[in-house]
């Protein structure tokens, strides 16, 4: 397993900071890891393991623990001396109102604890108890592995074109979940897969959100898998299944997509309207969270390359940190606008730029007129920039070359 440095590097100047340390990210990206890996960090540098306390709420060994108190009053047990202590809570939202443990160990033992906390959703700091602990943490989201992580575990060097190309078309098909890459063939991954799909349905989501109609739910998933990377339309959705004779809700349709962003299966990118400078309401794509958990659900089979790659693209561009909508403009469509501080970039992505396909990608930035860095992603290996436009392969961008 390799050290994923780039969240590492994020989080280690807080280890001692008198603030609570949030990561969160789908189930199986490999939060925990980062915790072993901080752990390890911790403990070359002299602190020993009594010291270090690490809970991981899946575990049938901590099963006992079932609500705030009985954490509170657990942990503060293995508190015996007034040397530094380091606590490591994974998976925290299984506690109910965990938030009340965490706030009374900020509070009661400020200097003699360091608190870290990991969660498989979205909105793990919004509940009404969240508000025990607004200002006092920092978060981190963790992604599963982005293609040049792939390529450090695979240890692919860039001169190796053909295997280069060969782990990205496998990437782009089974994604980038980590414990997959230790697995030998196709059938394993799938079942991998699979049962990751199978936690995250159960676990975040039909328990949490007390969902009645499974099917229904995968349903909705599965045309999400099927359609990703477009426009989504709640009237499209709901004739989809009038076609197979049961009527659903909008309502429903909207609550079950949020469920799944929730449970960061999928993410929501707003649409944004460039020249009147406006969020535009009820406008959003849906992104898969990884591409290989899509696979499960794709009932079609359908292989949709410019969908795809579209999807890596946008992911990329979360775990660089960019906050990313896509833009609406007169005539057209940006397929991302990335904002990060004071950066602005845009993006087109096309799995191939022939000369149909050249003229919407690059056309399209006649209509912005400001000097941002615009680019047009494809996996063409020739340069086709032009008009101050930067064409670039994805494989090279993804890799920083």
């Amino acid at each position: 397993m390799i050290i994923r440095e780039k969240y590492l590097s994020k989080i280690r100047p807080f280890y001692d900071v008198d603030l609570i340390k949030v990561i969160t990210g789908i189930r199986r990206c490999g939060k925990s890891v980062i915790l072993t890996q901080m752990i390890d960090e911790l403990k070359e540098k002299g602190i020993t393991e009594d010291h270090i306390v690490y809970i991981n709420f899946e575990s049938k060994e901590y099963s006992f623990l079932q609500n705030d108190d009985d954490l509170y009053q657990y942990v503060k047990g293995k508190l015996v001396d007034q040397q530094k202590y380091y606590l490591f809570f994974d998976e925290i939202q299984r506690i109910p109102k965990w938030e009340l443990a965490i706030n009374s160990f900020k509070t009661d033992r400020k200097e003699q604890v360091s608190l870290f906390v990991t969660g498989s959703n979205s909105d793990l700091l919004s509940s009404e108890y969240a508000t025990h602990i607004a200002g006092r943490y920092i978060s981190f989201q963790i992604s599963p592995f982005t293609f040049q992580e792939v390529c450090e575990l695979k240890r692919i060097s860039d001169k190796d074109k053909y295997e280069l190309r060969s782990v990205f078309d496998d990437y782009m098909m089974w994604g980038g979940m980590p414990q997959r890459f230790v697995l030998s063939d196709v059938e394993q991954v799938k079942t991998y897969l699979s049962d990751i799909y199978d936690s995250i349905v159960v676990k975040d989501i039909i328990e949490r959100f007390h969902i009645g109609d499974i099917d229904l739910f995968n349903r909705i998933v599965e045309y999400i898998v099927t359609t990703q990377s477009q426009t989504f339309s709640a009237e499209k959705l709901a004739k989809y299944f009038e076609s197979d004779n049961r009527t659903v809700s909008k309502n429903t349709l909207y609550n079950y997509l949020e469920y799944m962003n929730k449970a960061l299966l999928i993410h929501k990118a707003d649409r944004y309207d460039v020249r009147g400078k406006r969020i535009l309401n009820g406008k959003y794509k849906y992104y898969l969270t990884d591409l290989g958990l899509g696979q499960i659900r794709n009932v079609s089979k359908r292989t949709q390359l410019g969908a795809y790659l579209e999807n890596i693209v946008y992911n990329e561009l979360l775990s660089r940190g960019y906050d990313v909508k896509v833009g609406s403009v007169e005539g057209g469509e940006i397929d991302f606008i990335a904002t990060r501080f004071q950066e602005k970039l845009y993006f087109q992505v096309a799995y191939q730029v022939y000369d149909e396909i050249q003229e919407r990608e690059f056309g399209v930035y006649r209509n912005i007129d400001d000097n941002y860095p615009k680019y047009v992603l494809s996996m063409d290996t020739i340069d086709l920039s032009r008009d101050g436009i930067i064409h670039k392969n994805v494989i090279d961008w993804l890799l920083d070359r």
